[in-house]
């Protein structure tokens, strides 16, 4: 067992101190009118015997037989011995003899506890601080980076519940420590994403631009093919760049979500006009089924660019010369959003990646940024809703969206 330190010692021995100062105090009161009561029934006890004797033998001057029996108690012995009173002398003894034994009594028991009060407070105070020894060694681990240690405790005093405290608050460090362990590597495999991203348009460009000014007497056909390849590919970083613009703002929490009534309808005609090139490109009708009554509350700058970005994906994913069709369901819980491709399918390996930054299937679109769908499902889940996807290889994918009331 662990000694106490000279400092802890010190205020464990003054307060100490200080309760049994408090209790002999309470005591020596206690005592003092107990013996008031002694001293009572002593002096009634010796006044009915002088008055007795005063009766017996009138020639007795009382104040003389007062002061004869005050001098000592073996003068006032023999003096009730000499007028017949052997047994008062008995009774006047025995009040006597409990006031002394009385006193005695008190010293002994006022050590008694003085010393096994003491004794009980220092091995009290030594397991105290033994505990809080151990308390400190767990915080100085804590702030090592050791979030292992499980100090919960059973107790019920103040430091078994300052232990429970401090267990809880290890394991919200552990879990504060992991996510920011997983969220620096995200940011280090984001990092390392972007940089893939970004290095095959730059590599490009810079080819051909080299090759434009490295031969100025390029045939008009291909220096205009380049040119427009440098553009193609410019437009992809600027769109690249803009998703993880939005990105960021969402991780950082800067964006403010306004809640307006949203109609279904409105939205989805304008998800599809958005989408009207690419739609023609591929020679892909989209087909609804929607109430035009349908609304709900969410932003709607932001939803029309997360369902544009969705719809965007299904046509990718689409056979040329096919159909998308868009339904929705309307209750008083929940508004459903279905968007279904009858195109080539996600394999069941990649669904599971599929809302994940930069995650491409080897069906992917080339100009596919790789970050719509994830940008989509923030979005969706910032506006109280949630997403959901199903596919079968050959013969489509739907996304699900569910938002709720």
């Amino acid at each position: 067992m662990k000694i106490l330190s000279q400092e802890n010692f010190k205020k464990t021995l003054a307060i100490n101190i200080c309760l049994i100062l408090v209790f002999i105090i309470a005591f020596f009161i206690m005592t003092t009118i107990r013996n008031k009561e002694y001293s009572k029934a002593f002096n009634s006890k010796i006044d009915s015997i002088i008055e007795q004797i005063i009766t017996d033998h009138p020639e007795i001057k009382e104040e003389e037989l007062i002061k004869s029996i005050n001098k000592e108690s073996n003068n006032r012995d023999q003096i009730l011995k000499k007028y017949g009173y052997d047994e008062e002398i008995v009774a006047v003894k025995e009040i006597d003899d409990i006031m002394k034994k009385n006193v005695t009594q008190n010293i002994i028991f006022l050590i008694i506890f003085f010393a096994t009060s003491l004794g009980i407070y220092v091995i009290y105070a030594i397991i105290q601080d033994r505990k809080i020894k151990e308390i400190n060694k767990y915080l100085k681990g804590i702030n090592n980076g050791n979030y292992t240690l499980k100090i919960q405790d059973n107790g019920e005093g103040e430091l078994s519940k300052l232990r429970n405290e401090l267990y809880k608050t290890t394991i919200l460090l552990k879990e504060n420590a992991l996510n920011s362990e997983k969220e620096k590597e995200q940011l280090s495999n984001s990092l390392a994403d972007i940089s893939h991203q970004l290095k095959t348009p730059l590599t490009s460009i810079r080819i051909m631009l080299d090759n434009i000014l490295e031969n100025p007497e390029m045939e008009k056909e291909v220096r205009e093919d380049f040119l427009k390849d440098i553009s193609k590919q410019m437009e992809w970083i600027s769109s690249l760049v803009i998703s993880l613009l939005k990105m960021a703002k969402f991780d950082a929490g800067s964006i403010k979500m306004e809640n307006e009534e949203i109609n279904v309808k409105e939205l989805i005609n304008n998800v599809v006009s958005n989408l009207s090139i690419l739609l023609e490109v591929k020679d892909v009708q989209v087909v609804t089924k929607i109430d035009e009554n349908s609304t709900f509350i969410a932003d709607y700058k932001w939803q029309l660019e997360a369902l544009t970005n969705i719809v965007k994906n299904a046509i990718e994913y689409s056979n040329q010369s096919s159909k998308i069709y868009i339904n929705v369901e309307n209750n008083a819980v929940f508004l459903k959003i279905k968007i279904r491709d009858t195109g080539k399918g996600i394999e069941k390996k990649d669904i599971k990646h599929i809302f994940e930054r930069f995650y491409k299937t080897k069906s992917n679109h080339e100009e596919s940024i790789g970050i719509g769908l994830s940008l989509a499902k923030t979005i969706i889940e910032q506006n109280n809703g949630y997403i959901k996807v199903d596919s079968e290889i050959g013969k489509g994918t739907t996304f699900e969206i569910k938002y709720l009331k």
